[in-house]
């Protein structure tokens, strides 16, 4: 509830912003704290306590796909905004639409007594804390999805200025970025069901690794309307699809108790990864005047996660119980 609020305030100060340090505080401090504070991995580690095990990654997979849905719905219809109403409006607007989540907060707090938490180890936080800081599987899967923030806050933010360098109209851009979100639906849904048939390793290493070929094949095609748009679903299918399996090898070696906690420090590491992409794509546009650097960045880094996810010590798949 808090974030959702801290969220609604950051889209409603930057209309009112005129320098750099306040669309930073606005856009960078409050929107992004507050879209933090009501991320995936809280839900996830919320859901996680009040289902058995054999369920945990399909409802990742779901809740996951729900930010998807969003990206889907809402980047067309802010475009669309931003030509209607000027951004202004469009800015004004998403502090409206935030605001219609909160009677979904409410069910949740009001639904908090309805199932007990699932029994775990012994110790508090700060045993969990150390435990995990000193497994290097916790560290590897912190790397990879360093790599997968690099990987996807490059593309979100300079997506429409590649789109434009290449003489396309911004539609493409929005559309884009909304087959992303979709494809991402589907691709959650499946590999976080995958999460109980395959070790959830092999799955993050397969899905780094695609990427990697994916940005190869665009950079050897035509940049065309139809080549972004077979791009963004490509990518879309991983997007966010590495959520679930990340979660679902944390839950395994450190139980769910501090799920949230836990994959939420891993998470950290994906926004490190993703200050990275933005900022370093920006100085490589100014530079440079194209993205060429990025690109083959993101190609050894992609590969590079899907070998250093093989080591990783994960817990064998328990069986479902009839």
């Amino acid at each position: 509830l808090v974030g959702l609020l801290v969220m609604m305030l950051g889209a409603l100060l930057t209309p009112w912003m005129d320098t750099t340090l306040g669309m930073s505080m606005t856009l960078g401090v409050l929107s992004a704290a507050g879209s933090g504070a009501c991320s995936f991995s809280v839900l996830i580690g919320a859901a996680a306590q009040r289902l058995p095990a054999q369920a945990r990654g399909a409802a990742s997979g779901l809740i996951n796909a729900g930010g998807s849905l969003g990206q889907f719905v809402l980047a067309p219809v802010t475009q669309k905004l931003i030509q209607t109403l000027g951004w202004m409006g469009a800015m004004w607007s998403s502090a409206v639409m935030t605001l219609l989540a909160i009677p979904l907060v409410l069910g949740l707090v009001s639904a908090r007594g309805a199932a007990a938490p699932a029994a775990t180890s012994g110790g508090g936080m700060r045993e969990a804390l150390g435990e995990a800081l000193r497994d290097r599987s916790y560290w590897l899967l912190h790397l990879g999805f360093f790599t997968c923030g690099f990987h996807i806050a490059f593309l979100i933010t300079h997506l429409p200025t590649e789109i434009d360098l290449c003489g396309l109209a911004p539609s493409v851009a929005s559309w884009s970025l909304a087959l992303i979100g979709v494809a991402n639906i589907a691709g959650s849904v499946y590999v976080g069901a995958c999460t109980n048939r395959y070790r959830s390793k092999y799955l993050l290493a397969w899905m780094y690794g695609s990427r990697a070929v994916l940005v190869m094949l665009y950079l050897a095609l035509p940049k065309t309307e139809w080549v972004f748009y077979g791009f963004a679903i490509g990518l879309g299918a991983t997007w966010l699809a590495t959520v679930p399996p990340t979660a679902a090898i944390v839950g395994k070696l450190f139980g769910v108790r501090y799920l949230a906690t836990l994959f939420g420090l891993t998470l950290l590491s994906h926004q490190i990864g993703g200050f990275l992409g933005a900022y370093l794509g920006g100085l490589v546009l100014s530079a440079n005047g194209d993205y060429s650097w990025m690109w083959w960045a993101d190609i050894v880094l992609a590969g590079l996660a899907a070998v250093i996810h093989l080591p990783i010590r994960e817990l064998p798949i328990e069986p479902a119980q009839a």
